[in-house]
């Protein structure tokens, strides 16, 4: 028997903006220790009996992401599913059991999970494991449920049914929408109702089965996007046609809550899955008052309150339950009470057509990443890295020309019919409309600064001839 784990990483995480956008969401952060959400996920499942390299599901915009993510902590072996559109946990839960289908047999059991969320004990989350893998194997599809700490209005909730052959697991009497506050702490002083927390566990062919029976037409149409799929070395493009075809909905609807096979196992293990900026409450306080600050923060005559700091001194004084979230162009100053509604923020923005919902300053790429520094009418300047033996695209430009400054390691530049060495403190001028490329032949990281300077400065300026990373010339955007 092989355990697969199936790491979703989509979705946005617009409640912890500033720090988390929609092309480097909360999933890609190191937000409670040195790894990222996605990493710590992964490296937890490798305290399992019998796991194999993970499957990771996520957008096209994320897969360079990912995988060097997952590279990052030694698991260059990870396969990842790439989604034409977002259309929930259902088809693409279903997707990743079809390749798990043929890729390792049909009794291979499938781990789901968020790649979002914190499980801080580990021994916990082993023995739950185990219990739901007995269960997967003798049958049932299995839903881990988080024991409540408070009556969450938040989640959703399952309760407990009858005990079932094997020990630890029950089976479920009912899933239940998020209740409003009364009904929640009734929850909780009847006891045997926990939260959903959106993790699941099965074998492929039984999950395959009741998906099947009870929403055929998904089914087909993952199967038609997966024949369909384009597959390369660490990425498995689904058709989008195909995909689309699919209904958008959960895993709990489509399959969950109308099995006769769903099984429960509880969860007792400091599970959160890091949906707001009260997360960080969940962290030792660095004063008898309550508060907590990461980054260079001073804290003065405050009570409760929550401080992140990215980029500069960030100073609070006299506040109370506040959160103070800073980063290089944005700041978040939030009630504790309110931090659900960030999300509203972030929508405001969308609608008025702000970058800041979106994209940060430091735009990550497959070669490195680059950030503007200075931005006006006619020109721009940019620091860009470009990874070992990195390389970016083969293009050119109709609007603009570009300077660069190698500040950090050496640079092979293609320039117009010339190819050439750059060294620290040497420069070279890209005119307008020549065809240009920028390569990194040493071991160390190379860094530069790039003066672009024209009519227009959009990132769609670039027609792109050549590139090693299998993206279209279409593709707008930093090549």
């Amino acid at each position: 028997m092989m355990l697969l784990p199936v790491l979703l990483a989509g979705g946005a995480g617009s409640r912890l903006w500033p720090l988390s956008r929609e092309q480097y969401p909360k999933q890609f952060l190191a937000l409670t220790n040195s790894f990222s959400l996605l990493q710590n996920t992964a490296l937890r499942t490798q305290i399992l009996p019998n796991v194999v390299a993970p499957l990771a599901v996520c957008a096209e915009g994320h897969r360079f992401i990912v995988a060097e993510q997952l590279r990052a902590v030694n698991m260059g072996q990870a396969k990842v599913l790439l989604e034409p559109e977002g259309r929930n946990t259902g088809p693409a839960t279903t997707c990743a059991a079809l390749w798990a289908l043929e890729t390792y047999g049909p009794e291979t059991v499938l781990f789901v999970m968020a790649a979002d969320h914190t499980i801080p004990d580990e021994a916990a989350f082993a023995k739950a494991s185990g219990i739901a893998v007995e269960a997967a194997k003798a049958g049932h599809i299995v839903s881990f449920g988080i024991h409540p700490t408070h009556p969450e209005t938040g989640f959703g909730y399952i309760k407990a049914g009858a005990p079932l052959e094997i020990e630890g697991a029950s089976a479920i009497a009912a899933f239940v929408e998020k209740p409003p506050q009364a009904k929640a702490e009734a929850f909780l002083k009847e006891g045997g109702y926990y939260w959903n927390g959106g993790m699941f566990l099965f074998r492929a062919d039984v999950f395959l089965a009741e998906v099947q029976r009870l929403e055929p037409d998904m089914l087909l149409a993952c199967e038609r996007s997966l024949a369909k799929a384009k597959r390369d070395t660490d990425f498995v493009r689904l058709d989008g046609p195909s995909f689309g075809d699919a209904r958008n909905e959960s895993i709990d609807y489509a399959v969950m809550e109308k099995t006769e096979k769903a099984a429960l196992v509880p969860l007792d293990a400091g599970w959160d899955d890091v949906g707001s900026w009260n997360f960080l409450a969940k962290l030792p306080a660095v004063d008898p008052r309550g508060n907590l600050a990461r980054g260079d923060v001073m804290v003065e005559d405050c009570d409760g309150t929550l401080v992140h700091g990215t980029h500069r001194l960030v100073t609070v004084l006299g506040l109370k339950d506040t959160v103070v979230v800073e980063t290089v162009d944005a700041v978040l100053v939030a009630s504790r009470d309110r931090l659900q509604d960030v999300k509203k923020v972030v929508n405001r923005l969308k609608a008025a057509g702000r970058s800041e919902a979106v994209a940060r300053p430091r735009v990550y790429r497959p070669w490195g990443w680059y950030e503007t520094i200075s931005l006006s009418d006619r020109f721009q300047v940019k620091r860009i890295l470009v990874k070992p033996g990195e390389k970016l695209s083969l293009q050119m430009h109709h609007h603009r020309a570009e300077h660069w400054v190698v500040v950090k390691g050496t640079a092979r530049v293609t320039n117009g019919d010339k190819v050439f060495l750059l060294g620290e403190d040497e420069s070279t001028y890209i005119p307008l409309g020549h065809s240009h490329r920028l390569e990194n032949p040493g071991k160390v990281h190379l860094e530069l600064i790039e003066v672009q300077s024209g009519s227009y400065l959009g990132e769609d300026d670039i027609v792109r001839f050549e590139d090693v990373y299998g993206r279209t010339p279409e593709v707008a955007g930093m090549p």
